[in-house]
């Protein structure tokens, strides 16, 4: 094959969706480039089926898009993870036909000649999509992984052990290590059955929802029990009336929204949230618990996609953690974005840790912030959209 160009070559630099100057974190790590550089070294073979599986931000897919026989798919549970595969593989002079992209609720390829898993942070998720991989993958199938050494565990390499076959890791390089799978007809035979989606019962203490039922799949944030920072903002959830229009923003398997519908039969319901598994758990939770209520369901970037001025109330848990970075840049883009969507009057309410400090962002952005209850640990804020 030709060379493969590394990240932060001489190749057009690889940036993060949405792109901002400011964000100062890499859209690759020592585990892409061990990868890529691995798979130049070996001359791998790279004509059929060329599966990415967990691409963070297309540094995998980007920089091997020049060299596969066959454009190659990329399976990611990542809206922003699409968005910047798309724009890389542009920055890298490739059309938009250069790659396939799915999410991790599409079909998979039916057929799987090379396999590159980039090891995520849900061990949920990896064992999820190995599992819905397994059909297409034969004893011929070249299956690596990559990682930081921090991410790969032993629990990483049984889960390989269990749906494929015998596994072995690499010696670490700048603290990333690679994972070599041999696929076994036998093991792919007698793989355990895929666990997720899940289901679990709210507690009989739940705020609004007790005994509710709701469904999780894999990878989800809370997909094993009930959130304690959720509760909280259940516990103080503000009350709508009539035709309101509650944003359940970066909705995670969709408690916060489904509580909303439930107190008011009238409002108007919207589910948003990056992660596409997230979405589909938070709208299979709201039909099961609303007979047949009707309500929107959005993977997207926050509230970009909504019409300025046209939310009443948005309700937010905002995430943290990029990855394995501490960053408050997702909820700034968050907290962003809910003030255009909001109409006049209408009101953000966030929970979250309190040494986080967002009641600093929100007075920036909306010019007011109210403390509307705290604990030792988390703190529910309310800013309101001035005319």
């Amino acid at each position: 094959m030709n060379h493969i160009a590394l990240p932060g070559g001489a190749d057009p630099d690889l940036v993060r969706f949405p792109v901002d100057p400011r964000d100062r974190l890499r859209a690759w790590d020592a585990s892409d480039e061990y990868l890529l550089r691995h798979l130049d070294e070996t001359e791998a073979p790279l004509d059929g089926s060329v599966v990415v599986l967990g691409d963070r931000w297309g540094a995998l897919t980007a920089s091997l898009a020049a060299h596969t026989a066959h454009p190659p798919t990329q399976i990611t549970d990542s809206y922003l993870a699409h968005r910047a595969t798309e724009l890389n593989l542009s920055r890298h002079g490739h059309t938009a036909d250069a790659a396939r992209l799915l999410s991790t609720r599409d079909l998979p390829p039916q057929r799987v000649d090379v396999l590159l898993v980039r090891v995520p942070k849900s061990l949920a998720l990896l064992e999820d999509q190995l599992l819905r991989l397994a059909p297409a993958v034969h004893p011929g199938t070249v299956v690596i992984g990559t990682g930081m050494v921090t991410e790969i565990h032993t629990s990483t390499l049984q889960l390989f052990e269990a749906i494929l076959g015998p596994t072995r890791t690499s010696l670490a390089r700048r603290k990333a290590r690679l994972i070599f799978c041999t696929p076994d007809q036998a093991v792919l035979a007698a793989r355990p059955a895929n666990p997720w989606p899940r289901r679990y019962q709210l507690p009989a203490d739940a705020p609004l929802l007790a005994g509710r039922t709701v469904t999780n799949h894999a990878g989800i944030f809370s997909a094993e029990r009930l959130d304690i920072g959720t509760r909280f903002l259940l516990e103080h959830l503000p009350v709508t009336q009539g035709a309101a229009h509650v944003l359940d923003l970066g909705c995670g398997n969709g408690i916060l929204g489904l509580a909303a519908a439930l107190a008011n039969p009238a409002a108007e319901l919207t589910f948003v949230d990056e992660s596409f598994g997230a979405v589909a758990s938070a709208e299979a939770s709201f039909q099961d618990n609303t007979e047949g209520r009707k309500a929107r369901f959005l993977v997207g970037d926050g509230a970009s996609d909504l019409a300025p001025g046209s939310v009443d109330v948005i309700l937010n848990n905002p995430p943290f953690h990029s990855y394995q970075a501490s960053t408050d840049a997702t909820a700034h883009r968050m907290f962003g974005g809910a003030r255009r969507a909001l109409r006049p009057g209408g009101e953000l309410w966030v929970v979250g840790n309190r040494h986080l400090g967002y009641h600093v962002q929100l007075r920036r952005l909306f010019g007011n912030c109210r403390t509307v209850a705290g604990n030792p640990k988390f703190v529910i804020l309310k800013a309101v959209k001035r005319g």
